[in-house]
């Protein structure tokens, strides 16, 4: 699935170079749930963005099934986004003036989905992440946990094979993001999806069997007991 070698990202700020990803090897096999986490600033979001072909390392490989992110031209880039990656974020990213259904086919429009299959597909989704009864519903007419779903219902709509979710509980309160935790990996099963998730929050990363910590943009993974749930 994914292998990360010698990856670097080198900003400059007036005449202060920051290293956000400093040297990063990473394997990540088809089917793995990993969660990173770590300090604010120490290239958690970075590197998300790295897997998902958001930004391009100053050196190093970043490859996707053996081919290597970096070096595909921006159309290409944009179709495997299209393709084979979800995302998910903290912020939701919902457009207000569509109900809940639009919003979902949106990530539909640009695999040239028919509208018709786009609707069936966009209530499916929707419906698999408990929202079969708010499809008309516009993003301010839903709570933070719902409007989260829709995004979540979003990700998958175009089946991907990949889902990389950045603070995707950060918005939420204990309950809703212990319900947003157990519908991300009931889908990660259900899907066979590769997951891999940016948290600050300990009893979220607690949760997954690979944790890998990174501080000023050196990488470390382990493997970790998950609780019985």
């Amino acid at each position: 699935m994914y292998q990360l070698t010698g990856v670097t990202k080198r900003y400059t700020r007036g005449k202060e170079t920051i290293d956000a990803l400093a040297g990063v090897d990473l394997t990540i096999d088809d089917g793995d749930r990993l969660v990173i986490q770590g300090p604010t600033g120490g290239g958690k979001s970075t590197l998300l963005q790295m897997l998902g072909g958001l930004d391009r390392p100053t050196t190093g490989s970043v490859e996707l099934d053996g081919v290597d992110l970096a070096r595909l031209s921006e159309a290409r880039l944009t179709a495997v986004r299209a393709e084979k990656i979800g995302f998910v974020f903290q912020s939701f990213n919902l457009i207000p003036t569509l109900t809940a259904q639009e919003n979902v086919e949106t990530a539909l429009v640009p695999l040239r989905v028919k509208a018709a299959e786009r609707r069936e597909r966009a209530a499916e989704a929707l419906g698999s992440v408990g929202l079969g009864e708010r499809l008309g519903h516009l993003p301010g007419e839903l709570s933070g946990g719902q409007q989260q779903r829709v995004a979540i219902a979003r990700a998958l709509v175009k089946r991907p094979r990949v889902l990389l979710a950045d603070e995707p509980t950060g918005n939420l309160d204990e309950g809703t993001r212990d319900d947003i935790v157990d519908l991300l990996e009931g889908l990660w099963k259900e899907h066979s999806l590769t997951f891999v998730m940016v948290t600050h929050d300990s009893a979220v990363a607690r949760r997954a069997p690979r944790l890998a910590t990174i501080e000023a943009g050196r990488l470390t993974v382990a493997e970790q007991a998950v609780p019985a749930s």
